[in-house]
């Protein structure tokens, strides 16, 4: 049956579960997101792969401020060829168009290549309610068809499907029993089955990579010859395909071509790079040529083109790669990771193309740790897309009440700081000595009984500042730096041993360090939640606070950091102040490494055996990653454990509203950890403290988990 995509929170959940009890989906999208991260990063060895990505944001984000000129370009040399150009409107024209088309030229069957942008439009049905029998030819796409299911990835659409499931979907269609084991006989099952289809096809529907204004020419990118057939064989054929596949000249096309492949299978070249330029000679049709009809859609295009940040939609080459690496795709797979298109681009178009309530929900289930952006082949900053949908939301339906106490709360410094107070006096009754609440009825917990949850300090950092401030570096003659130092709410008034662990350190090393007591929240939580202009409220606040004149603000959050740095240019625009305040923004491990070069002098090498957690928003959003491992291998023995760089599952706000996936993403990282056989777990996030430090102590795992500063204090000279 076809995959219904969810309307509410509540059905959206139970898929999910579903989606989590799948075994053999959960086992393939791991074997797959594995391998595919080690062949990648092979193949990307030979080209360069950031400044092939610039130039194809370039080349994408010019097409899309030049829309009109260059479909008036490409319409008027494919014409020139023999081409009849089509524009459609919205789904709705599109689908008229190829009917027409279709009964225009007498055509009873269709035979189709993989094309999303039918899928978009729901063409299938509409053909076939117009008595038209119509067969997907691409493998995957012919199996699903199969099973009347949209594609679970829009490269290879039948991942989700087991060997077995495809021999009990052929034995059906053929009468005939299947070697459930065989793969290389199912497939010639399905090459006996199609090759009559081919041949007695009247048109062929495929879609187009990229459309080239300069020539009229379109590109057609694939892995198998069906793709070919389709275009050749009948005597009509009709390419469907966006107004955002057209680019100025070949080049271009050349260019993408460096890197779709590579990101989307991992390979140099696909199988079949297919350039059209015009209506070729075709036996089969009356004129002698063939009768070739491109239809190019809209469909919202234009309007997105328009848009300051959702114009980079533009940019997409459809490869799919932000699901291969979205750890919730991994998990739940596309049927619960998008609508018609999936993974990370598929919650942005759902909601520029589709169902703005489908969208709605689904666009929650992004956890933000950046490996979308991190990979895609036009440099799509697919997060903070997602982060304005919420946003947009908010500003028209009005902000669930969870957002809006929380928004109300961290606005007002003042009351949001005397709100963690109490909470604190509120639950010391429920906390043991060792930091954890344990105490509390499961009923309160719910699905987040999968961790620990930490109590509060019975101390803030910022009451123990009075006291920390005397040792600060004030007096103790010229210091080598003097920075300020950014808390956090969760370290601050969680998380304050580590911060005064980073203090011995910047003792140590001579650093001056002020604490604005102005200073609040950075704001993260409230951007998650959509709460954009309390968000920016909150970042003024912050940029005003740390006025004054530091070498650096150094904060030992990597969120934080990420947010101070990059996402208050977002929120707060040109504003000077706030550009000069996220220019001295550094993480803790950056600076100590590259700032302060701590030496054997400061630091001793022991023999404990340590492994480290890359917090998301260091190791991509700040690109951090040698740092904290160089630092650990200083005073430590350093043991990798598997995909380090993997998301711990927490998210901030994404783990209390998707226990589910947090809870599983958390114990596959613990797992890796355990098998490397360290005993202390290092990290640069209190988020991730919160989550695998709790998760440690829930499973009753023999792991210590502490901040990198906890580590570097516990090795200082002065500490040994």
């Amino acid at each position: 049956m076809p995959h219904e995509s969810p309307r509410s929170a509540r059905a959206y959940h139970r898929q999910i579960e579903e989606a989590l009890n799948d075994s053999f989906q959960r086992r393939t999208l791991d074997k797959f997101a594995v391998e595919y991260r080690a062949s990648r990063d092979k193949v990307f060895e030979e080209v360069d792969g950031r400044e092939l990505i610039r130039r194809i944001a370039d080349v994408k984000d010019a097409a899309a401020q030049h829309i009109e000129e260059l479909y008036a370009q490409f319409k008027t040399e494919a014409e020139k060829r023999g081409v009849v150009v089509h524009r459609a409107a919205d789904a709705a024209e599109a689908r008229e168009i190829i009917a027409k088309i279709a009964a225009e030229n007498g055509v009873k069957s269709i035979v189709k290549s993989k094309c999303m942008t039918s899928e978009e439009i729901g063409l299938n049905a509409h053909l076939r309610a117009q008595g038209l029998d119509v067969c997907e030819t691409d493998l995957g796409e012919w199996i699903i068809q199969l099973r009347n299911e949209g594609p679970s990835h829009m490269v290879l659409p039948a991942i989700h499907l087991s060997r077995q499931q495809v021999a009990e979907d052929f034995e059906r269609v053929t009468g005939e029993k299947q070697d459930r084991e065989d793969v290389q006989r199912l497939v010639k099952v399905a090459r006996r089955e199609l090759r009559p289809k081919f041949e007695a096809a009247d048109m062929g529907i495929s879609g187009a990579n990229f459309c080239i204004a300069e020539t009229g020419s379109i590109a057609i990118v694939t892995n198998e010859g069906n793709g070919r057939l389709v275009n050749t064989l009948p005597r009509v054929h009709v390419a469907l395909t966006g107004l955002d596949k057209l680019v100025p000249k070949i080049d271009d096309a050349l260019t993408a071509l460096q890197v779709l492949p590579r990101n989307a299978t991992s390979q140099r070249l696909t199988s079949y790079v297919t350039f059209i330029d015009g209506a070729g000679p075709c036996a089969k049709s009356p004129t002698g040529r063939k009768m070739l009809h491109i239809v190019l859609l809209d469909n919202g295009r234009t309007k997105a083109a328009k848009d300051p940040l959702f114009s980079q939609v533009f940019r997409c080459v459809r490869c799919g790669a932000c699901a291969n690496v979205c750890p919730v795709f991994r998990l739940v797979g596309g049927h619960r990771m998008g609508h018609v298109y999936i993974g990370a681009i598929g919650l942005v178009l759902t909601y520029l193309f589709h169902d703005r309530q489908i969208a709605k929900t689904l666009c929650q289930n992004c956890i933000g740790c950046g490996s979308c952006k991190d990979i895609c082949s036009g440099g799509i900053d697919l997060p903070a897309l997602i982060q304005e949908i919420r946003a947009r939301f908010g500003r028209e339906d009005g902000s669930p009440l969870p957002a809006k106490l929380a928004s109300l709360a961290m606005k007002n410094r003042k009351l949001f700081h005397t709100l963690l107070r109490f909470a604190n006096f509120s639950h010391r009754p429920f906390a043991g000595s060792d930091g954890f609440v344990r105490h509390l009825p499961m009923v309160l917990f719910g699905k987040q009984g999968f961790k620990s949850l930490p109590s509060l300090a019975k101390k803030p950092f910022r009451d123990m500042w009075p006291e920390l401030q005397k040792g600060a570096g004030q007096d103790a003659g010229k210091p080598k730096l003097k920075i300020a130092l950014f808390a956090g709410c969760a370290q601050d008034f969680a998380y304050p041993q580590q911060l005064v662990a980073a203090m011995k350190v910047f003792a140590a090393a001579g650093v001056e360090v002020s604490f604005p007591m102005e200073q609040t929240c950075c704001g993260l939580p409230l951007t998650m939640l959509g709460e954009s202009k309390t968000a920016a409220d909150v970042a003024r606040q912050n940029v005003a606070a740390f006025a004054g004149e530091y070498d650096a603000i150094v904060t030992l959050c990597a969120s934080c950091a990420s947010h101070l740095k990059h996402g208050y240019a977002r929120l707060l625009g040109d504003d000077a102040a706030a550009a000069a305040f996220s220019a001295k923004v550094m993480d803790f491990s950056s600076f100590v490494h590259d700032k302060l070069g701590l030496d054997s002098a400061v630091v001793a090498h022991g023999n404990e055996k340590v492994a480290y957690h890359a917090s998301c928003h260091l190791c991509r959003e700040l690109g951090v990653k040698e740092a904290p491992r160089a630092l650990i291998r200083q005073v430590a023995e350093y043991v990798p454990s598997a995909e380090e760089e993997s998301c711990c599952g927490f998210g901030g706000t994404f783990s209390a509203k998707f226990p589910e996936i947090s809870a599983e993403l958390m114990r596959k990282k613990l797992a890796h950890v355990t098998e490397s056989g360290a005993k202390r777990l290092v990290l640069d996030c209190p988020g991730c403290a919160m989550q695998l430090k709790g998760g440690a102590d829930k499973l009753g795992l023999d792991l210590k988990v502490t901040h990198i500063s906890e580590l570097l204090a516990d090795n200082l000279r002065d500490a040994k």
